[in-house]
């Protein structure tokens, strides 16, 4: 399993100028008049953080919730050298991680279909089951070649659970069968 992105975000106790944030700091981006924060892009971790005047900071891109962390912490210690007042320390909040993974093996989506509870399968719409699991509550998109992508989690945990649970319930229901069998059960041949 891999994840690709976190976004986070992180509460200030007070209002921000803007203006004198943009003015700040050389590399920042605002334009006011198209939207209403400021684009911050960070090298190290690469993320990017919109900056709001209410002293809300939303920040995307991390692989992982340390890499929040240090994001939000040196954008307030850049805020702080640049003679921004900074009064308390943010209240960060993990919004949505989006994982994928490998379940290692063809999945038969149809069957699935029938035998998860809460999922949606509509290939002529979209080529990927739509399964919502209730513990942890995520979201799946589950493709027929055993590729997913997880997402919903708020914690790095939790995103692994499902996964693993996922893995263990189509196993169970026998839904999950090694790459070399095609859907009929038999065995598919290379080049064909």
């Amino acid at each position: 399993m891999k994840i690709v992105n976190i976004v986070a975000s992180a509460a200030l106790p007070h209002r921000l100028d803007l203006a004198s944030i943009a003015k700040s700091l050389h590399w920042a981006k605002y334009r006011p008049k198209r939207f209403p924060a400021v684009i911050l892009k960070l090298k190290e971790p690469k993320v990017s953080l919109l900056v709001f005047s209410s002293g809300k900071i939303i920040c995307s891109g991390a692989k992982s919730e340390a890499m929040i962390i240090k994001a939000i912490r040196k954008i307030i210690r850049e805020f702080k050298n640049k003679g921004i007042i900074i009064r308390g320390p943010p209240t960060i909040t993990i919004q949505n991680i989006v994982a994928t993974a490998d379940l290692g093996g063809q999945v038969q989506l149809d069957e699935a279909c029938h035998i998860l509870r809460s999922a949606i399968y509509e290939p002529e719409q979209f080529p990927a089951l739509i399964y919502r699991m209730d513990d942890p509550k995520v979201v799946f998109l589950i493709y027929a070649n055993g590729k997913t992508v997880c997402t919903g989690a708020k914690k790095e945990e939790h995103t692994y659970q499902a996964v693993e649970r996922l893995k263990m319930k189509l196993k169970k229901e026998n839904l999950l069968h090694p790459a070399s069998i095609n859907y009929a059960g038999t065995q598919a041949t290379r080049g064909a």
